[in-house]
């Protein structure tokens, strides 16, 4: 049984990846500031803020783990515009704490998850993080050989209530206040994936050599506009949705993360996937259960 430390393991994604690899018979051991989810009982937890070298060295410390995933440090872009300097020093800074880390404990693989903004010139500070983290790790590889595999994350979304989860905060506000307000025209165009379908992709990667040393697309299956998707939530709603616009889309892509691709990538699907239209069904049902009062 192969041991697998994930920081940042209760988070949005963190949260149906540990339920993959426990599903798959992994050990596991998630270092994380949260404590709160369900998966404690069943997992070793150390509490690790990865801004504290020391307390990534002692999430380290009398352990042999094979494998490393970095889920940790800031996954919003709009609240890293608000806040560069703690999106740099969680998101580079605090990386290198962990592969100083890796590197010591002579790990055998690590994964980092990065972002498609890891590919555009858009995204700004959160982009620009992900894209000085994804170099440096080539670098640690070339210097230290260390094993790693890149995840660039797309639009993933699910049914549970996390900050970073747009879908279902769209359809939380849409059920709640009967109004979708969009920064921008609606031409946008996304890949939306399901949490639970990356989380297969996540696990697949550290389970065959293929995918050591190169950088991952995971993204779903088909190209949607915005326009459509909140075209879909309404109808899904029986039509009583308000649906605002307006152009002042600005730091997210429009059409493509595709500005410079600094490296090259494989693009992962899901498939079978999770279709579309059942994921937003889900997230309805969550919004109903968890907002008792609507």
């Amino acid at each position: 049984m192969k041991k697998v430390l994930v920081f940042g393991g209760f988070g949005f994604l963190g949260y149906y990846l540990l339920k993959e690899l426990l599903s798959r018979g992994y050990e596991l051991v998630v270092a994380d500031i949260k404590d709160d989810s369900e998966f404690k009982e069943v997992v070793h937890y150390i509490h690790c803020d990865i801004s504290d070298q020391k307390q990534v060295e002692a999430v380290f410390k009398n352990q042999n783990y094979d494998i490393v995933y970095n889920l940790a440090g800031f996954a919003n872009l709009d609240f890293s515009i608000k806040a560069p300097l703690k999106t740099m020093q969680l998101n580079i800074i605090g990386n290198m704490y962990v592969l100083e880390a890796c590197i010591h404990a002579k790990i055998k693989k690590f994964v980092y998850a990065s972002s498609a903004y890891a590919m555009s010139n858009k995204g700004s500070f959160y982009g620009i993080s992900k894209l000085a983290s994804e170099k440096i790790i080539e670098e640690y590889h070339e210097k230290y050989d260390l094993d790693f595999t890149i995840l660039r994350y797309g639009s993933v979304y699910s049914e549970r209530d996390y900050d970073n989860n747009y879908i279902y905060n769209l359809v939380k506000k849409a059920v709640i206040e009967n109004v979708i307000n969009h920064k921008g025209d609606g031409n946008e165009i996304r890949e939306y994936i399901h949490a639970g379908d990356a989380a297969k992709l996540s696990v697949d990667v550290i389970e065959s050599d293929k995918f050591n040393n190169v950088h991952v697309i995971l993204t779903g299956t088909e190209r949607i506009k915005r326009s459509e998707l909140f075209n879909m939530i309404n109808e899904i709603l029986n039509n009583k949705i308000e649906i605002k616009y307006n152009n002042k889309y600005n730091n997210h892509y429009k059409f493509t993360p595709y500005s410079f691709e600094p490296s090259l990538s494989r693009k992962l699907m899901a498939n079978p996937h999770i279709d579309m239209g059942q994921g937003i069904l889900e997230c309805i049902r969550s919004v109903y259960k968890n907002e008792r009062n609507i």
